[in-house]
């Protein structure tokens, strides 16, 4: 399997996490209500939304996405599943060496101790989708431990359950056709 074939299937296989995610946090009220689980989403895509950005050499802001309700968040996601989509399909192969400076790692320095190391374009779009995964985790410990259960979401189970397409059900507004049916 080629790398961009893999980020692909792992951009996929986010968007399909992400919507199962939420619609399991919209179906229950504990969750929708819960600050810590709103703070840890809209984490999710504000960082989501700061890489396609940079990779696309738009601009970004930490703040973005801060002014949306709980309800407007899944929308929000969506949309940027949409962008990356149809932004790894520009990509080849060989761009995924070429070298990526985020804006925001200078930041870094006092918090690593040091200057961070230089990252390149496909270690950036895998960053996204493990750091997407890490917060999904914390989202379904805390769909949990208010008594939730939470979706099975592992890139695993995604296979063996034949790579199905995304269903934001009633996660959003339905006004977007999915990244997963635009390839």
């Amino acid at each position: 399997m080629k790398t961009l074939d893999l980020f692909q299937d792992l951009f996929r296989h986010m968007e399909w996490a992400d919507a199962a995610v939420w619609r399991a946090v919209l179906s229950s009220s504990a969750a929708a209500n819960d600050e810590r689980i709103k703070n840890w989403l809209h984490h999710i895509h504000m960082v989501q939304h700061a890489f396609i950005n940079v990779w696309r050499e738009q601009p970004h802001s930490a703040n973005a996405g801060s002014e949306l309700a709980l309800a407007e968040l899944p929308e929000w996601g969506g949309q940027f599943h949409q962008l990356a989509a149809g932004y790894l399909q520009t990509l080849s192969e060989e761009d995924l060496d070429s070298p990526m400076v985020m804006p925001w790692a200078k930041y870094l320095t006092k918090h690593l101790g040091r200057d961070p190391d230089g990252t390149t374009k496909g270690e950036t779009i895998l960053q996204v989708a493990e750091h997407s995964t890490y917060h999904r985790g914390q989202v379904n410990a805390r769909l949990r431990e208010l008594g939730s259960e939470p979706p099975l979401v592992d890139y695993i189970a995604w296979i063996w359950f034949g790579k199905p397409a995304v269903d934001w059900g009633e996660a959003t507004l339905g006004s977007r056709a999915s990244s997963s049916q635009l390839n």
